[in-house]
């Protein structure tokens, strides 16, 4: 009788050795389920920062998704962000398209304990765990730095870009503005509150060379625009630099050829690896730090190549 007791004790005692081991690892082989919502995926500049998170994912062995409205608008987004707040996962990274309109849904992810990492975009929210992303203000003083290289103090310059109310556009026109000024550049004209569109960039291109004979450089907020507005400089057979901000391959490629001076880049591969990083850091019970800057690159001919050779390979 005492064996068999024995023996029914063994038994209890692997079967539930076997029950936890098999508990214990379901729970290790759990991955950490992290959401990022972009402000759009049909430009080379979300291409690029979505090849870092999913990179990312890989790295960090994360269960991670990328959702982004089709259009771009701010409705798309934020029933993109209602549908995530259903699913509940551990943490979501989001580019707002206009953070005061996304920041009463994502309220109701701290709510119920969701860390909010915001990506790209930032916003003064008490409640962010932390922004990834570029000191906007930072990257306008440089583009306006590399354009006073160019010039000498007098010499006028035009800015040309997004709202100024939002906290990329405008903070990157204001660094801009005021490093010229430091410089001695003047600021002969500024139209702002465009979007990436080619036709209101082409007029309002059309109306600075219209108005301004002697502008000598032009600084916009993000390479489409810039783009955009080198296309009306060349109609007019003129040669004038122009900055961007993203570092796209068709800004390289003109730098790489000496159609441009140079140029000034955010490292959107490398926001988007960091805020996966760091939403793991967050899953885990880490804390981060409030403002995780990803850098701005000074982009010339010399090692424009190089740079362009690691895009092409992501954009395959």
């Amino acid at each position: 009788m005492f064996k068999k007791s024995k023996l029914l004790l063994l038994i209890v005692f692997v079967f539930s050795a076997i029950i936890i081991g098999f508990i214990t690892k379901s729970f290790a082989d759990e991955k950490p389920k992290v959401v990022v919502v972009f402000k759009d995926l049909n430009s080379q500049y979300w291409e690029i920062l979505n090849a870092g998170v999913i990179k990312g994912f890989q790295d960090f062995g994360i269960d991670g998704k990328v959702l982004a409205p089709r259009v771009g608008t701010i409705e798309e987004q934020n029933a993109i962000l209602e549908q995530v707040l259903k699913e509940k996962p551990d943490v979501l990274v989001v580019s707002p398209i206009v953070p005061s309109e996304a920041i009463p849904i994502l309220e109701k992810f701290v709510e119920i304990d969701i860390p909010v990492l915001l990506l790209d975009t930032d916003d003064p929210w008490a409640n962010k765990t932390s922004y990834i992303g570029t000191n906007n203000f930072e990257l306008g003083e440089k583009a306006g730095s590399l354009i006073a290289s160019h010039l000498q103090p007098g010499d006028e310059v035009a800015l040309i870009g997004g709202d100024l109310s939002s906290p990329v556009s405008g903070d990157r026109m204001r660094g801009a503005k005021q490093s010229l000024e430091d410089a001695g550049i003047i600021v002969a004209a500024q139209i702002t509150e465009l979007s990436n569109d080619s036709k209101p960039v082409r007029n309002a291109m059309t109306t600075i060379l219209k108005n301004h004979h002697d502008i000598k450089g032009v600084m916009a907020s993000n390479d489409e625009i810039a783009l955009k507005a080198l296309d009306v400089i060349n109609e007019r057979g003129m040669n004038i630099p122009v900055t961007g901000a993203d570092g796209t391959t068709e800004m390289l490629e003109l730098i790489k050829d000496g159609t441009l001076p140079g140029t000034v880049a955010q490292n959107p591969y490398d926001m988007g690896y960091l805020s996966v990083e760091n939403a793991l850091k967050v899953a885990e019970g880490e804390k981060v730090e409030k403002n995780i800057d990803s850098g701005v690159d000074i982009i010339i001919k010399e090692n424009a190549e190089g740079r362009l050779k690691f895009l092409n390979k992501l954009l395959k």
